[in-house]
């Protein structure tokens, strides 16, 4: 399966409104409004949260035998990633430069975001 960025970005965004201390996500739930992953099929979000895990951007994922799973929260790494990306304007530019450099790995993002987001903080000195 292809990496989506977006769907990457929908469930850290996702995780850290559902997760908190002592609180976790249950994916998929029948009872829970996850209104972002709801443009994708449920395969895919599976597999998605599964290279959030693989990429340390989540604490811990309890995997179920019926192929759901248990979030407990984010790492800092995917708090420090979703920071950089939070923004329309930041994610849009993000992807725009991706897209010219012909990489959408986790790893080319975060640096990409990382770079947006600091000549953003060097424009307003």
């Amino acid at each position: 399966m292809r990496l989506n960025p977006d769907c990457i970005r929908d469930i850290l965004l996702t995780v850290e409104g559902k997760t908190g201390f002592g609180t976790f996500m249950r994916y998929p739930e029948e009872d829970q409004n996850y209104s972002n992953l709801e443009k994708y099929p449920v395969e895919t979000v599976l597999y998605h949260i599964k290279q959030c895990q693989l990429s340390v951007l989540l604490t811990k994922v309890d995997w179920f035998f019926d192929g759901g799973c248990l979030i407990h929260d984010l790492s800092p790494q995917g708090h420090e990633f979703l920071a950089n990306i939070r923004s329309d304007n930041n994610w849009s530019r993000t992807k725009e430069i991706a897209q010219n450099v012909g990489s959408f790995s986790l790893q080319a993002l975060s640096q990409i975001a990382v770079s947006v987001v600091t000549a953003l903080i060097n424009k307003q000195f």
